[in-house]
């Protein structure tokens, strides 16, 4: 069915492959021609095994030298990838070794199998290919024939760029370069200029900001405790599975127990968590043996969990691409999914950044059968101007003529001068 080896063909069949995703169809020719890739796809366009195939294509099976290295931001999405590509290489007649190198693993062990013999297709985290690569000088990456950097932009957020870029520099001229990107930001253009040579840009245009499938409910806090809003929000849900996102390992624990504490079938998975505690998580999720998943932005690429019906946005994330990422975990395999956020007054700015997106914005509130349709905000009428300590300090040093001083319009004037500074001054801390 598929034009590959035989043994990469019968994987795929396998494993239901039917037809090829648009991010597959544009990359998997292109990068078994050994052409240099620099691809901006989302979650959830079938972009591992975009990667992947083409490397099994381009594996010399016979060849025991380390010939493949992959890089992912997340010891979880690294052994998700692993995890696809032992799925192709059991269909080969002849063994394919492939290793795995994140935190929390034996490592004298790992060290003496690299001692004795090299691994064909390594699979790691920046942090760890370095130290094996560089500190220990055991990794052997000379004649690698192709270096992927999955999600690229999460790398860079991570700080691993660095990581990344003294693995590659022992790397050899002739390597193929392969980086994944769900966005292209401008702090990973001079290692794309350094390493990438005349490389092919295949952009995927993203669907889940302004999927169909989703539909995105916005609901006001308005300055309640948030823990208050979900107590609330979580009786009038029936979902399938859900995610809870939070921006810190902090407020996420504290949510998960509230919801612990309330009866919920729910886990707690963020970076704080020991690699072993993260593995039974992750295991429990797949099994079902929850129905809410308390997490951070760890989890809001790359890890694959099927039938995800709702997202919940506890907090806005910082980074409004980072809400793409979050919500593209449902709407998945035309199923309809939902994600909720609380927000309130300080975060206008940031939906009117996601409205101008194109994404469909509907506003709810909690009443008493379930969620109904609230105001837009624009029907709101004016909001309270939240002022910050610091804006209070320097509107109190505003200079207030006497009273028989004052001259017309000074009232006006001196509402706009408050306004600006509350402006200005809540700009700077959100910074």
């Amino acid at each position: 069915m598929f034009p590959y080896k035989p043994y990469v063909s019968r994987a795929l069949e396998a494993l239901g492959f039917q037809e090829l995703t648009e991010v597959q169809t544009r990359v998997i020719p292109a990068a078994v021609s050994g052409r240099d890739l620099m691809v901006t796809s989302e979650t959830g366009s079938g972009k591992t095994h975009a990667y992947l195939i083409p490397l099994f294509e381009r594996l010399v099976e016979e060849d025991k030298s380390l010939q493949f290295v992959i890089s992912s931001p997340t010891r979880e999405l690294a052994r998700q990838i692993a995890a696809f590509a032992q799925q192709i290489a059991e269909f080969s007649s002849v063994p394919i070794d492939i290793r795995v190198f994140t935190g929390g693993t034996d490592r004298p062990e790992e060290m003496a199998k690299l001692r004795k013999q090299m691994p064909q297709i390594v699979i790691g985290t920046p942090g760890k290919l370095r130290d094996l690569t560089i500190k220990e000088n055991l990794l052997d990456v000379h004649r690698v024939r192709t270096y992927v950097v999955d999600e690229a932009d999460m790398t860079l957020d991570e700080g691993f760029l660095e990581d990344i870029d003294r693995v590659a520099s022992r790397m050899p001229e002739t390597l193929q370069t392969l980086v994944f990107s769900a966005t292209l930001p401008e702090k990973i253009q001079p290692f794309l200029r350094k390493y990438l040579r005349n490389p092919e840009f295949i952009d995927i245009a993203g669907r889940n900001s302004t999927s169909l499938q989703i539909a995105h409910y916005f609901i006001k806090t308005k300055g309640r405790p948030r823990e208050e809003v979900l107590g609330k929000l979580l009786p009038n849900l029936r979902p399938y599975f859900c995610i809870v996102f939070c921006n810190t390992k902090e407020t996420a624990e504290n949510v998960y127990r509230q919801m612990a504490d309330g009866g919920y079938q729910v886990g707690l998975l963020h970076g704080g968590l020991e690699a072993r505690k993260r593995r039974q998580v992750l295991a429990a999720v797949r099994e079902l043996r929850y129905q809410y998943l308390v997490t951070t932005d760890l989890l809001s690429r790359g890890i694959d969990i099927p039938d995800i019906s709702h997202i919940i946005n506890y907090e806005l994330p910082r980074d409004w691409e980072f809400y793409v990422h979050r919500t593209g975990r449902t709407g998945r395999m035309d199923k309809n999914g939902v994600a909720i956020s609380l927000y309130d007054y300080d975060n206008d700015d940031y939906l009117n950044l996601l409205e101008a997106r194109g994404l469909k914005t509907v506003y709810k509130e909690i009443g008493r059968e379930g969620l109904i349709d609230a105001k837009v905000r624009g029907a709101r009428g004016k909001r309270p101007t939240i002022i910050s300590d610091s804006a209070k300090q320097a509107i109190a040093v505003l200079p207030k003529p006497k009273k028989d001083q004052v001259k017309p319009g000074y009232k006006k004037k001196y509402q706009e001068q408050v306004k600006s500074l509350a402006k200005t001054y809540s700009g700077k801390r959100g910074k």
